[in-house]
């Protein structure tokens, strides 16, 4: 449990959406004490009902592209007929352990429709059956295969775009630093919600964390123990993406939660992105907790984090 509690903090919305998740998963809060097989169950129940309710696409397509480890699920949603799209690769979050197409459906619907663009979803392999740097392989894999063979499936390849929440927001940075020096141009835009990007300690960890968000000091443990293979991975520049260069990525949108244990990875990524001369947009969301995106049903904030991500979406690979 941080030092502040979120009690006073939070918009009456989050609360009332806390209080239905607490009623869906109340386990979910001490997920480091769950057996992984369970906690997968739970999750995927909890996100059933969040997911419920998105828009209707004129076609959405799971398919599979070839990867390191054999086939990687996808699928495509496309907000529109026309084709080829430009295409957003997402990456799911879940702390590299949790998440799949389905917990994320109703995000990338969201996108899709408000964006104008395809968004093409990857369920990359979870950890810790596949720890790192397998999903950041994965993440590669399918951008350089729409690069080449994208007109055939409907997807714009001049005009490619990756993002992800959380966990997937790491995976999508780690990936287009790998993509960046055989395809320096290839990805347009960075779309990064409250991501962990690298920071072993800070103010917003000290701060808070707790049951609420399943981010507290020993949860965020769990995911890295599950995750990483050895402590020296943790100095990756593909994880730890804050010791990396950033010049030559492409410009950053980023989603930062006020009052979020990440939040200080989000500004600190903002900091370097500058001082390395990538573009970048800083959007702070207040009065919500990580993860609040999938809360579109309840929380009116996470429908205006959606549009803002889709504008900045739209302004890079539209206009």
């Amino acid at each position: 449990m941080g030092r502040i509690s979120y009690q006073g903090r939070l918009d009456p919305q989050m609360r009332a959406a806390l209080e239905k998740q607490n009623e869906l998963a109340p386990e979910i809060g001490e997920m480091h004490k769950i057996a992984i097989h369970e906690l997968r169950r739970l999750y995927d129940r909890e996100r059933r009902y969040w997911n419920a309710g998105g828009p209707d696409l004129p076609e959405i397509k799971d398919d599979t592209i070839p990867g390191p480890l054999g086939t990687i699920p996808v699928r495509f949603y496309f907000p529109n007929p026309k084709r080829p799209l430009p295409g957003l690769v997402y990456l799911h979050g879940g702390g590299f352990v949790l998440g799949s197409l389905d917990t994320h459906d109703r995000i990338m619907r969201l996108l899709a429709q408000k964006s104008g663009a395809a968004v093409i979803g990857v369920d990359y392999r979870l950890s810790p059956e596949h720890k790192f740097p397998t999903p950041l392989e994965e993440a590669a894999a399918v951008v350089k295969y729409l690069r080449k063979n994208g007109t055939g499936l409907g997807i714009d390849a001049d005009r490619l775009a990756m993002g992800g929440d959380s966990a997937g927001a790491n995976i999508s940075i780690g990936a287009s630093l790998m993509v960046r020096s055989e395809y320096p141009d290839l990805l347009k835009i960075l779309l990064l919600f409250y991501g962990i990007y690298g920071l072993r300690d800070s103010g917003s960890r000290r701060l808070f964390g707790g049951p609420e968000d399943g981010l507290g000091e020993e949860n965020l443990a769990f995911y890295q123990k599950c995750y990483l293979n050895r402590n020296e991975d943790a100095a990756d520049p593909r994880y730890n993406v804050l010791g990396a260069d950033l010049r030559g990525l492409p410009p950053l949108f980023i989603g930062a939660v006020e009052h979020d244990p990440l939040f200080d990875d989000s500004m600190t990524l903002k900091k370097i992105a500058d001082a390395d001369r990538v573009p970048n947009e800083l959007k702070i969301y207040r009065g919500v907790l990580h993860g609040f995106l999938h809360l579109s049903r309840m929380v009116d904030t996470a429908s205006r984090a959606l549009e803002d991500a889709a504008a900045s979406l739209r302004n890079a690979l539209l206009s």
